[in-house]
């Protein structure tokens, strides 16, 4: 669960960056929250959620944390 909001956390302060810096429209930022709602209900959510799992493990074992 920390992994999760962790990586909530990280995307949000992207989408509020893309936006201040007008790369990223509220249109575009709302279409990349649904995909990602929509993409929670797939079968793929076990698998990304296991790659990013695994990930921050590799990242934690390099950092030494």
């Amino acid at each position: 669960m920390a992994l999760s909001v962790s990586a909530l956390v990280l995307f949000a302060i992207l989408c509020i960056i893309f936006i201040r810096n007008k790369q990223m429209k509220i249109p575009h930022a709302i279409v990349a929250a649904l995909f990602g709602f929509m993409l929670h209900e797939t079968t793929m959510a076990t698998s990304i959620n296991s790659l990013l799992a695994n990930l921050a493990h590799s990242i934690s074992s390099i950092t030494g944390g």
